[in-house]
């Protein structure tokens, strides 16, 4: 059986109790229409696609078998006639969630069946939460589709789909995690057709740019890219990457996973299953007589030694850590058991970035700062601007008042000040305090912003704190 709005379609495998559930659920009187096995199924299925498929090949999404190398011998028993209606929901999920712009896809059983999110400028929003759809067969098609085991339900696993629509190249990056109900399982998805953005483009100063080309042409030492997961690490340490690439240079990165093709660039894959993790990979590349190295991150007490004895010996290290903000840092690397004189000797700058949700210019609404509002921008030093903007709401912008995001950083150049207080061990209030004033942090770089327009006191909170 199937709801269609106010009717009911009934196949021929109908039983009472099944009526009288769907008329429960439903909650109103139903209009009953009855049909066969064959039309059941066709109705089935354009409701799995929510009455949005797309004419033509151009928005057709289709599975790359080249790219995912499976075994010719591999039978997919997922395509069978009777699931066409799974395989087909799973790819207008897919296929949604690209045109719609989402990093992520959520597929969430839960006891009342499966909830579908996708995660759009930060936030994630429903687009799917039903009862009626065969959850284990939804998990099994992406299973499949990843190269993942489907006999295997105890265990987390890691894939990818790489997947092309309306010629995009799609790569993403599928885990799964075993659950009460089921297991759960998430989708990172990366266009590479998008390619990188210009360094004005990412919401950067000129003063800011400025530093960072002067921080790319350094001969040697280790420039990190701070933030939380999403927060655009990647794509700074790319642009720094670009402005690095001169002919004269051999550029080695060791990344998990390789999200943009650089041209001129030797660009390696990390494998932990196999040993090649990336303190391994960074090892290797100091054999290939390196002049800048990309380390896509540094996550253990091994992968910073050995990024801080390649400084030390003529080479230039860009890598990403996990950190709250630029002077967070050092405090990271401390704590993954470098010492102060070494980090004193090897750092010569971080940056520190969010991304802050873009208002509609469609429907955001103007009004004075109040008092609580002023006291942000006088607190860190700015001019108080006449009037900030908040969201509102509108079609264009899905009635969230945002559409896009932009950047904020806090770049900080290790100075010979700042060097002699990292030496000595000064605690992180000491050193914030030596390197940064308050209109160049995180904080006032998004009062910034929103004197300017762009984007809303309460997103500012939101993402940087308490603006402390």
């Amino acid at each position: 059986m199937a709801l269609d709005g106010a009717r009911l379609i009934v196949g021929p495998g109908a039983s009472a109790n099944g009526l009288r559930e769907a008329r429960r659920r439903a909650g109103h009187a139903l209009q009953i229409e009855q049909t066969d096995q064959m039309g059941f199924e066709a109705a089935l299925a354009r409701l799995y696609q929510g009455g949005t498929e797309t004419d033509g090949d151009s928005d057709a999404l289709s599975f790359d078998l080249e790219e995912a190398a499976r075994p010719s011998r591999e039978r997919d028993l997922l395509e069978e006639a009777e699931d066409a209606p799974v395989i087909q929901l799973v790819n207008q999920l897919l296929r949604r969630a690209v045109l719609a712009g989402a990093s992520d896809l959520h597929v969430e059983p839960y006891e009342g069946g499966l909830r579908v999110r996708m995660r759009i400028d930060g936030f994630l929003q429903t687009v799917l939460d039903r009862a009626d759809v065969p959850v284990r067969r939804i998990v099994s098609r992406l299973k499949v589709m990843a190269g993942l085991d489907i006999a295997e339900t105890r265990l987390p696993q890691d894939g990818r789909i790489p997947l092309r629509l309306g010629g995009r190249l799609i790569d993403t990056r599928v885990s799964s995690l075993p659950g009460s109900y089921g297991e759960r399982v998430v989708l990172r998805i990366l266009d590479r057709s998008t390619g990188l953005m210009p360094l004005d483009g990412l919401g950067l100063t000129p003063d800011q740019v400025a530093l960072l080309e002067r921080l790319s042409q350094l001969p040697n030492g280790i420039i990190l890219a701070t933030g939380p997961t999403g927060s655009g690490k990647t794509t700074t340490l790319y642009s720094l990457l670009k402005l690095a690439n001169r002919d004269e240079r051999n550029i080695v990165t060791v990344e998990d996973p390789i999200e943009y093709e650089l041209q001129g660039i030797s660009q390696s894959q990390i494998n932990a299953e196999i040993g090649m993790s990336f303190a391994a990979g960074l090892r290797a590349t100091l054999r290939q007589d390196p002049d800048v190295i990309l380390v896509g991150e540094i996550r253990d007490g091994e992968t910073a030694s050995v990024a801080a004895q390649a400084a030390l010996t003529g080479h230039l290290v860009f890598s990403s850590l996990h950190a709250n903000g630029s002077i967070g840092a050092v405090v990271r690397l401390r704590d993954l058991g470098l010492d102060n004189f070494l980090i004193a000797a090897t750092l010569r700058g971080v940056i520190a970035q969010r991304l802050l949700r873009r208002l509609c210019p469609d429907c955001r609404e103007g009004h004075p700062p109040s008092q609580s509002e002023a006291r942000w921008f006088d607190k860190h030093g700015l001019p108080l601007p006449l009037q900030i903007n908040a969201p509102v709401g509108c079609a264009a912008c899905n009635q969230t008042g945002y559409a896009g995001r932009v950047g904020i950083f806090e770049m900080l150049e290790v100075t010979e000040v700042l060097r002699d207080g990292i030496d000595r061990g000064a605690p992180e209030s000491e050193l914030k305090r030596l390197a940064l004033e308050e209109r160049d942090t995180l904080a006032g770089q998004g009062l910034t912003q929103v004197a300017a327009g762009h984007t809303s006191l309460a997103e500012v909170l939101r993402v940087v704190g308490d603006l402390a």
